[in-house]
C-alpha cells in the first residue's frame, strides 16, 4: 500500500521497522552489509562514515534493498528501499540527528558533539523508505546467502603457541 508521502509499504515490514536494531543493506547489486539503524516514522535512519560504520556506496545511491530479521534471528522480509541522504544544516538534520545521536550507544562525548563530529567529519546520515513490493514468506531464498570473508587488514595468520617445556603426546 501506497501512502501520500510516496511510501510503499506493508504491514509486516511496519512492524519489522518498529522492531529494527540491525538491518542487512545491498546497495547496487553489491554485497548486503550488516548495519545499526535507528528506526522513525516508518522509516530507518544509518549513520556512516568516518569514526562510524562503513557502507560503501550507500550515501550516493538513491535505492537499495533491505533485509530484516525477525524475533527468531532469521530473516523474515526483503524489502526495497528508496534513500535519502539528511544534510547537516537543515531543518530535518535538527529533528532527525539528535534522535539517532541518541540512540547511538558507546559514543564518545555528548550527542551534540556527536552530531557536531558527525558534520564536520562529513558522515552521512541516510533515510531508508520502503518503496516497492517486499519479498517475504515463501518467495525468500531457502538456501544460505553466505559469502566468503571479504579482505581486512586485520586478518592474520595465526601461529602455533609458545611452549617453554616439551610437551609429550601419549
Amino acid at each position: 500500500m501506497t501512502d501520500e508521502d510516496g511510501r510503499h509499504s506493508t504491514p509486516l515490514v511496519d512492524e519489522a521497522i518498529k522492531k529494527a536494531a540491525v538491518v542487512w543493506v545491498s546497495v547496487s547489486g553489491g554485497p548486503a552489509r550488516t548495519l545499526w539503524c535507528a528506526p522513525l516514522e516508518g522509516a530507518l535512519l544509518v549513520i556512516s562514515g568516518p569514526g562510524e560504520q562503513t557502507a560503501p556506496g550507500l550515501a550516493e545511491a538513491t535505492g537499495a534493498h533491505v533485509t530484516m530479521r525477525g524475533d527468531h534471528g532469521g530473516r523474515i522480509v526483503t524489502w526495497p528501499a528508496r534513500v535519502d541522504r539528511v544534510l547537516p544544516g537543515t531543518e530535518e538534520w535538527e529533528t532527525v540527528a539528535p534522535l539517532v545521536a541518541a540512540k547511538r550507544l558507546n559514543a564518545p562525548g555528548s550527542a551534540t558533539d556527536l552530531m557536531q563530529r558527525w558534520a564536520d567529519e562529513g558522515c552521512a546520515l541516510t533515510r531508508l523508505t520502503p518503496a516497492g513490493d517486499p519479498v517475504s514468506g515463501a518467495a525468500l531464498p531457502t538456501g544460505s546467502l553466505a559469502e566468503p570473508p571479504r579482505e581486512t587488514p586485520a586478518a592474520r595468520a595465526t601461529r602455533r603457541p609458545f611452549r617453554l617445556h616439551r610437551v609429550r603426546r601419549r
